[in-house]
């Protein structure tokens, strides 16, 4: 099996190919068959070598390695369209020598004319042919003279191109609604037909895995492979992504560009873990599992032809469920960069201690990588930001204040500083003012750490130290003073 991922750089590289990438890797891998990357960046116009950039780095991220392609190189010279246009014009005019393709001296207004004309007539508004016609003589002279001109292929009249797609069974394409398409334009650039048709050809390319969108250029592509004389290869079409309102995904549903996903602190584990769940069955209704244990179980032939629902919230739970079964020091490696690019400095020695040992606790209470900043930043900042919903919805309470005096002196008296201690005062706290822990506890955290959100109280205190915890408790204090 020889299977390729072929994005064209005119864009960052999207979920929905990020999980054609994916099938085409598993597949190859479950066969072990050849992943091949190519470019196909005949777009010069709207291409970019930061979209190209970006397609490499999100399949690097997500441990999509490939045997032949860019960068990687292999025994079909370069794997980018844009470095084989001479390979494009000699095969076209190949075709044209056997009669395969013709020329077309249509200019771009008569085009219009008839299409707009069978419209009106209830015809279809596709090519009607006419250059087809034209004797050999005549063609070769008129483009000889300069007039400009487009290779058409000559469709076979009456036809029907029938092909067997893994996913969607038997498809069957009367010739009738394919009109006789372009292969190379008047400026001689081949169009993505005949690029990626021929690109397949001369790699052997033996399954093309892509998205349903591209259902109706298969027979354009057959039609090219069989005018070569060579063998079409399998087809696997998949279904289209959906949001989870049923509609096809797209920036309603919220981002859909891969690198959101990588820079939003998500785990390339959980990400190609929930994508692979995406249009295909595990089978025993698990949901997570390792990537070994997708590459011995994946099949083409299990891809489920009905849409798929790509919703964020389940991927973030996912992600959640990863985070947690991290081990400590992997925990620690891919949060501490975070913690620090958030303070804009690195941690000293001692800090680092101290994240490594309020880091279990953030861990069991995060879904995404990118939360742990926010949660330990007050361990680590002189003047702390209180977070203004939190603010508002505890420390004006009625009961904060005698919480928060009732805290701090119950806290001052303390002989030893450790997170029995501090739970004990502050419950002996709770219990003395009647209060419960919503209403005692609450004010404190706010108090010490700036949010209603943190690691568990009485760990975070130990962690913050008996200086600063009585600091900041008095500075609210004195803030209410000054109110």
């Amino acid at each position: 099996m020889r299977v390729r991922f072929a994005p064209s750089p005119t864009g960052y590289l999207h979920v929905g190919s990020a999980r054609t990438a994916l099938f085409n890797w598993l597949a190859a891998r479950h066969a072990g068959g050849e992943f091949i990357l190519r470019s196909d960046d005949t777009d010069q116009a709207r291409g970019s070598d930061e979209y190209y950039r970006d397609v490499l780095d999100g399949l690097r991220w997500l441990g999509l390695d490939w045997d032949e392609g860019v960068e990687e190189g292999g025994p079909h010279g370069s794997y980018r369209q844009s470095e084989r246009l001479e390979r494009y014009q000699e095969v076209a005019e190949q075709l044209r020598d056997r009669t395969a393709a013709y020329l077309c001296f249509c200019s771009p207004e008569e085009l219009d004319d008839r299409r707009r004309q069978a419209q009106a007539e209830g015809r279809p508004p596709g090519y009607d042919g006419r250059c087809r016609t034209l004797a050999g003589a005549e063609s070769q002279a008129r483009r000889a003279a300069g007039e400009a001109a487009v290779l058409r292929l000559a469709v076979p009249r009456p036809g029907e191109t029938v092909f067997d797609d893994v996913v969607r069974g038997e498809v069957r394409f009367g010739h009738d609604h394919v009109e006789d398409f372009v292969l190379l334009r008047s400026d001689g650039t081949p169009t993505y037909h005949l690029a990626s048709t021929v690109d397949d050809v001369d790699y052997g390319i033996t399954h093309v895995v892509r998205g349903e969108d591209l259902l109706s250029s298969t027979p354009k592509h057959i039609l090219i492979t069989l005018a070569m004389g060579a063998e079409p290869p399998i087809y696997a079409h998949l279904s289209l992504l959906m949001g989870p309102d049923g509609k096809k995904l797209s920036k309603r549903h919220g981002d859909t560009a891969l690198n959101a996903y990588r820079e939003g602190g998500f785990l390339p584990e959980a990400f190609v873990n929930y994508v692979a769940l995406l249009g295909w069955n595990f089978g025993d209704d698990e949901t997570v599992f390792t990537r070994a244990e997708m590459v011995e179980r994946f099949d083409l032939s299990d891809i489920q032809k009905n849409p798929a629902v790509f919703d964020n919230e389940k991927l973030i739970w996912m992600n959640g469920v990863y985070i947690r079964d991290l081990g400590a020091d992997e925990f620690i490696a891919r949060t501490l960069p975070l913690v620090e690019a958030d303070l804009g400095r690195p941690l000293d020695e001692d800090e680092r201690a101290t994240y490594r040992a309020i880091a279990p606790l953030v861990q069991e209470r995060m879904k995404l990588l990118t939360e742990a900043p926010a949660q330990v930043r007050f361990l680590f900042v002189e003047e702390l930001e209180y977070d203004p919903a939190s603010w508002h919805k505890v420390i004006v309470k009625p009961d904060s204040r005698a919480a928060l005096e009732a805290a701090k002196a119950r806290l001052g008296d303390l002989g030893e500083w450790t997170t029995d201690a501090i739970e004990q005062a502050l419950r002996a706290m709770l219990e003395e003012l009647e209060l419960n822990a919503r209403k005692g506890l609450q004010p404190v955290r706010v108090a010490v750490t700036g949010s209603s959100v943190s690691p568990p109280l009485f760990e975070s205190l130990e962690a913050l130290g008996p200086e600063r915890t009585l600091v900041r408790l008095q500075e609210v204090l004195d803030g209410y003073d000054g109110q």
